[in-house]
């Protein structure tokens, strides 16, 4: 017996690589939750129309991989050779149908970690839109925050993840854990303070004090977007732009029905 996978409830949290290892064979829907700023850059780049391709590192076998898709490579944060990177404001440029190869050893480790279950990207900026689509997989849902590492490689649970868990949790509907409804509660208990505690909590403090407080800024807002990105072959892609790539794109038979079931009941 395990103790640990919320077997018994209906909506699940865990963080984190263990999270997914214990909840994603066990759930219908995966939801991958980075806001500084893995999730914020999906959400950002999929409005637009762009697909993005998550990738756990940023060397040289990232460079092999985009030119295998046909992607430009997104940089750090801080990097001046390529107009990409995991800087949200940096992916406001980007348009309709292009493709962007974005390495995160965070959010992006975590989404081809899920195998065969199907997998959205929340945020702050789409917890309400990822939230109504989840619940059209199945009624066991994951909910998994990132949170960030320390230096030794550790995990560090983020309250920017922890909450942006509970704003999703808050649209769902079933049966919560114990987990989830701590993460829902601490969400309800500072809903009212989200853009000034996302500049004041660790993560928040060290961008800006990097000079990317925009960045805070764009994660910071709620429900702005209705946007839902969907993991389809290894690329992020908007919901609405999922259809388009069936045809093209390779999927175990279970992930595609549940792609075309999720979007037949979103066309309601």
């Amino acid at each position: 017996m395990n103790y640990f996978n919320q077997a018994s409830f209906e909506l699940r949290c865990e963080w984190g690589e263990k999270g997914v290892q214990l909840l994603a064979p066990i759930s219908d829907v995966v939801i991958i939750i980075d806001v500084l700023s893995f999730s914020t850059c999906i959400d950002l780049a999929n409005s637009r129309g762009a697909i993005v391709f998550p990738y756990q590192w940023r060397d040289d076998s990232a460079e092999i991989f985009a030119e295998s898709v046909g992607a430009k490579l997104a940089g750090k944060r801080q990097a001046k050779d390529s107009p990409y990177s995991l800087s949200p404001v940096t992916l406001l440029a980007l348009t309709p149908g292009e493709k962007l190869v974005l390495p995160s050893p965070n959010g992006s480790s975590l989404s081809l970690a899920t195998s065969n279950t199907p997998t959205l990207t929340g945020c702050l900026r789409n917890c309400q839109a990822v939230a109504k689509s989840a619940m059209n997989y199945g009624r066991k849902i994951a909910v998994i925050p990132a949170g960030e590492k320390w230096h030794d490689g550790s995990l560090r649970p983020s309250f920017e993840d922890f909450i942006a868990a509970g704003a999703v949790l808050n649209y769902l509907e079933g049966k919560l854990s114990p987990e989830s409804r701590w993460a829902l509660e601490s969400y309800q208990g500072v809903s009212q303070s989200l853009k000034s505690l996302l500049k004041q909590c660790g993560s928040g403090k060290e961008l800006i004090e990097q000079g990317f407080e925009e960045d805070v800024i764009l994660a910071s807002q709620f429900n702005v977007s209705n946007c839902v990105p969907t993991l389809v072959d290894r690329a992020r892609v908007s919901q609405g732009q999922v259809i388009a790539y069936v045809g093209e794109m390779t999927f175990s038979s279970g992930t595609k029905s549940s792609i075309l079931k999720m979007q037949k009941e979103d066309s309601r």
